[in-house]
C-alpha cells in the first residue's frame, strides 16, 4: 500500500512536526509536506499555538499551484474553527487531490469529521502511515485530549545502588554533565516541571533552562502543602519564569498573599496526611492549559505519582558509582511494594549514554 516516496515523505512531514517540540501546547505537533510530479513544491508546520496550522502554512508558501498535488501530514485536518480556520476548507479549495495522513485526530472536535469532509469533496484520503510513530510523536497532546490530564514524565538521577543522594543528604552532583544537559533539554520540552518543597528547602533550585539552546522556561510547580517556600526562594524570582506554589487548605491567606505578592500563583488543593491530591492538581493544571509535566522530585514525590498511577514516561539516569548507606535518600520511597510480582515495570525501553551515566527511558 505504502510507497518508498510515501514513506520518505511522511518521514520528512514528522521531522517537520518535530521541529516546533515544546512551543505548540495545547496543540498538537503537525508538519506537512506537498508532493506533486514527485517532487515536494511547500511544505510547512505548526510553530505556535497562535501560527498557521501546518497545512495552511504550506498552501500558502507554494511557488507554484497546488491543484493535483499530494498533502502528507502526520495528523487528521481539522474540520473546526480555533485559532485558525479548518484546514480541511483550505485543502478542498486549494484543489489538492490526495491528503495522506498518518493517524485521526483524537479531538472529538475532529475525530474523523476532517476525513469524511475531505471525501465528499472528491479529495482522495489515505490514512495510517507510520501510525504509531505518529502517536508517540504527539503523546503528550493524545493523553490531554482524551483524558482530560496532562502527560506526565519522571526524571531522577541516581547512583548504582539506587541513591538520589548522601547520608548527609548532599545531592550535588549524583550525574555528570551530559546528563544535566540532558534534564535541561526536558525542561525545554516539557510545558511545566514539578518539584516537593524539600528539593526548594535543601537546594533552591532555579528550575529554569540554561544548559542547551533554550525554547523557553518551563512553568515552575512546587508542591507544599504547608505553605513553607521561602519568601526569598530562587522559584520567587518570577521574573525569568511563572511559578505556581500548589498549597493546602489549611495555609493562612496572609501566606498565600505573600507569595502572590512576589508573583507565584498560588492552587489551593486538597490534601490529606501532609500531601497535595495530585489528581486534583493535575485536573487544574490543565484547566490552565498546562499539558505536560515534567516531575523531579525527590523520593516520596516520585513515589506518591507512581503509587498514584499518574506517570506516564519515565527516565531513569544511572550514574556508576555507590554512596551506601542505610539512611541515604533513594529514587523512589514512598511504601513500596510488599512483593517482587507487584513491581512497577517500564516497557517499550530505550537505552543510551550520556557521558559516563547510563539513560533508561520507557512507558508505564
Amino acid at each position: 500500500m505504502w510507497t518508498k516516496d510515501d514513506l520518505k515523505f511522511m518521514r520528512q512531514a514528522h521531522d517537520l512536526a518535530r521541529s516546533a517540540q515544546g512551543r505548540t501546547s495545547p496543540d498538537p505537533l503537525v508538519g506537512a509536506v506537498i508532493v506533486k510530479s514527485g517532487r515536494i513544491i511547500s511544505v510547512g508546520y505548526h510553530g505556535e499555538v497562535t501560527t498557521p496550522h501546518a497545512e495552511g502554512w504550506a498552501i500558502d508558501k507554494a511557488e507554484e499551484r497546488v491543484k493535483g498535488a499530494t498533502i502528507y501530514v502526520n495528523l487528521e485536518p481539522c474540520s473546526h474553527f480555533g485559532n485558525n480556520p479548518p484546514c480541511v476548507d483550505l485543502i478542498i479549495k486549494s484543489g489538492i487531490k490526495e491528503v495522506v495522513v498518518s493517524m485521526k485526530d483524537p479531538n472529538p472536535l475532529v475525530n474523523g469529521q476532517g476525513f469524511r469532509k475531505l471525501k465528499r469533496a472528491g479529495v482522495k484520503v489515505r490514512v495510517g502511515l507510520l501510525a504509531a510513530e505518529a502517536k508517540k510523536l504527539n503523546e503528550v497532546f493524545v493523553k490531554y485530549i482524551t483524558t482530560g490530564l496532562p502527560f506526565v514524565a519522571l526524571k531522577s538521577a541516581m547512583t548504582l545502588d539506587g541513591k538520589i543522594a548522601t547520608r548527609t543528604g548532599a545531592s550535588r552532583w549524583v550525574a555528570g554533565k551530559e546528563s544535566l544537559k540532558f534534564a535541561h533539554e526536558l525542561r525545554n520540552l516539557y510545558d511545566a516541571i514539578l518539584v516537593g518543597i524539600g528539593n526548594v528547602l535543601i537546594d533552591d533550585p532555579k528550575l529554569t533552562t540554561r544548559l542547551v539552546k533554550k525554547i523557553k522556561n518551563p512553568i515552575r510547580i512546587v508542591l507544599d502543602t504547608h505553605g513553607r517556600t521561602p519568601l526569598k526562594a530562587e522559584v520567587l524570582k518570577t521574573d525569568e519564569a511563572r511559578t505556581i506554589i500548589a498549597v493546602g487548605k489549611s495555609v493562612p491567606k496572609s501566606k498565600i498573599a505573600a507569595f502572590e505578592k512576589k508573583g507565584a500563583q498560588v492552587l489551593v488543593c486538597p490534601a490529606a496526611k501532609g500531601k497535595i491530591n495530585l489528581t486534583a492538581l493535575l485536573k487544574k493544571l490543565v484547566e490552565m492549559n498546562i499539558t505536560s509535566v515534567l516531575v523531579e522530585g525527590g523520593g516520596e514525590i516520585n513515589a506518591s505519582f507512581l503509587e498514584a498511577g499518574l506517570v506516564d514516561k519515565a527516565h531513569f539516569i544511572i550514574a556508576p558509582k555507590i554512596f551506601g548507606g542505610r539512611s541515604a535518600k533513594t529514587g523512589v520511597e514512598g511504601e513500596g511494594v510488599s512483593f517482587p510480582a507487584q513491581a512497577k515495570w517500564l516497557k517499550e525501553i530505550s537505552q543510551q549514554r550520556l557521558g559516563e551515566d547510563f539513560l533508561i527511558s520507557g512507558y508505564f
